[in-house]
């Protein structure tokens, strides 16, 4: 997947941006295929930082875009906007729950395993949403440093420490 857009590459974000542009200009059809069109994207986003109220997260951050479109001045920065806005409303929504730690892991399964990916999901609801967001922009997206902390509206420094923070801890959470 792209780090930059939706999967689909450079057709898929330029019928984004295409959309987008339609949408400003009042099309309703066009904002509904906007919506339709980024959802999995904005999804990619909030599942694995929001956790269990990721779809809730994902709903929030759509009506956020629906209600912001218009403000947005360089439709070619739709992906970058949307970004920001993803983690924010998943951040938000995550911290909003304020879930309970989950039980220690027992046992550390093997590559390939089914168990894995819930293991992985459970070691990620130890960690703070903050924390969960940089480590889904630095590893999941891709973003180097600098534009993680942009997107997260804190200094470079600020991001390279809690990616450093948030990686010793998911470590520390998966191997105890």
């Amino acid at each position: 997947m792209s780090p930059v857009g939706p999967a689909g590459g450079a057709t898929g974000e330029d019928r984004g941006i295409a959309l987008a542009r339609a949408a400003r200009a009042g099309n309703t059809l066009a904002m509904h295929d906007l919506l339709d069109h980024l959802t999995p994207y904005i999804a990619r986003i909030c599942l694995p930082i929001a956790l269990a109220d990721g779809p809730d997260a994902t709903q929030e951050a759509l009506v956020a875009v629906f209600r912001a479109l218009r403000g947005l001045r360089e439709p070619e920065a739709l992906y970058g906007w949307v970004r920001a806005i993803a983690v924010r409303e998943a951040v938000r929504v995550a911290r909003r729950a304020a879930r309970a730690v989950p039980a220690e892991l027992a046992e550390v399964p093997e590559r390939g395993d089914p168990q894995l990916a819930a293991d992985i999901g459970d070691v990620l609801a130890r960690l703070s949403p903050g924390h969960r967001a940089v480590l889904v922009l630095r590893d999941v997206e891709g973003l180097d440093e600098e534009a993680a902390a942009a997107v997260l509206g804190v200094p470079a420094g600020t991001a390279k420490s809690r990616l450093h923070r948030a990686r010793s801890s998911f470590r520390k959470a998966w191997f105890s």
